[in-house]
């Protein structure tokens, strides 16, 4: 073999194992991706609403004040001596308590219409006198709203008795009589939350309105049963003060004699007599401003010295009827409960039954 044809050969193999080397360092292809289904398309959750729980709430609370033959308060009875019925039925009591020295909240109702322009400085003076007899300061609030033709608050809650006062000393007479708008407006916007008590104290007031008129509606929107409702719905006692003297006699010439001489109830009288009555308040005839001393201080000391009662009604069904409710001493035949005289099992607004009272229950 030539040399020539020797390199030829040897050329031939290196050129082979080149190639060779090559194709075992390239890169394989990647092989195409098998076709696969699209994901399935997954529906966004929806939002879920809340469901509402409705509760139906049959807890009745009922704040009074016993008071024995002469007319003092009772402090020392306890859950034992006492019984309740509603519509007649007994009813077992759920909690019991006694509610002393509690704050007040006060309500100042004052009738500014034209019936009673002619008594318009008795009205200033019992109010006044009230508020100062009353009223701590740091402690108990009062506001003032006037009411003819509609209501108006002419002094938001304070504890300051100088700015009542002299809100009351403008007030001036005439228009229509609202009373049951006024009664009924008071309750719902300014006692249904009135101010907390400060600090730590516990968040307890007891809710009260004086009301000075001649009692005579004559243009209100609301009926005495929306009024009386919306009093017993808030807790709130009604204490009335009647403005008339129609029940005065003529004969009756002699200051001195005139003080608590009625010959009859006007109308007037008998709605201020019913209202204090469904509340738990009381209402008061007075000739003379003087004559209510007494009163105030007693109505003072009955708004700190009260027993709580809440029971749940064996007989309740939202009807939206009124329910009468009776509290009996019955081993003391010569005490006298002052309490409201009943509720109106009506749902609220929002499902819910309507509790009759907002402050909450006793302590067992």
């Amino acid at each position: 073999m030539s040399r020539a044809l020797i390199s030829l050969l040897i050329v031939a193999v290196l050129l082979t194992a080149a190639v060779s080397d090559r194709a075992q360092q390239a890169p394989e292809k990647p092989a195409a991706p098998a076709q696969s289904s699209p994901p399935p398309q997954t529906t966004p959750p929806v939002p879920q609403t809340p469901q509402r729980i409705i509760q139906v709430v049959n807890l009745v609370d009922v704040l009074f004040t016993v008071l024995n033959r002469r007319n003092k308060l009772v402090p020392d009875l306890q859950k034992e001596d006492f019984q309740v019925f509603d519509e007649k039925f007994p009813q077992d009591i759920r909690y019991f308590s006694k509610q002393t020295d509690l704050p007040l909240r006060i309500g100042m109702l004052v009738d500014t219409s034209n019936s009673i322009r002619d008594r318009i400085k008795f009205e200033q003076d019992a109010s006044i006198n009230f508020l100062f007899s009353v009223i701590r300061r740091g402690r108990d609030e009062a506001f003032v709203m006037t009411f003819d033709d509609e209501p108006q608050v002419v002094q938001a809650f304070t504890g300051d008795p100088g700015l009542l006062r002299d809100q009351i000393m403008q007030t001036r007479a005439g228009g229509g009589t609202a009373i049951y708008d006024a009664i009924y407006q008071a309750c719902q916007n300014e006692l249904s939350h009135p101010p907390r008590p400060p600090g730590d104290q516990p968040d307890i007031v007891r809710r009260v309105m004086i009301l000075i008129s001649d009692g005579d509606d004559n243009l209100s929107t609301h009926t005495r049963g929306e009024a009386i409702e919306m009093a017993q719905r808030t807790s709130v006692v009604i204490y009335t003060i009647s403005t008339s003297t129609q029940w005065i006699q003529l004969s009756q010439t002699d200051p001195d004699k005139l003080a608590n001489r009625k010959t009859h109830l006007t109308d007037g009288d008998k709605i201020l007599q019913d209202l204090a009555d469904e509340t738990g308040g009381r209402a008061f005839f007075p000739y003379h401003v003087d004559d209510l001393d007494q009163s105030f201080q007693d109505i003072g000391d009955e708004l700190r010295n009260q027993y709580s009662i809440a029971y749940m009604p064996t007989n309740y069904v939202l009807d939206g009827r009124y329910h009468k409710i009776r509290i009996e001493v019955p081993d003391h035949k010569g005490y006298q409960v002052r309490a409201r005289r009943g509720y109106f099992a009506r749902a609220n607004r929002d499902g819910g039954a309507a509790q009759p009272s907002p402050s909450g229950p006793a302590s067992p």
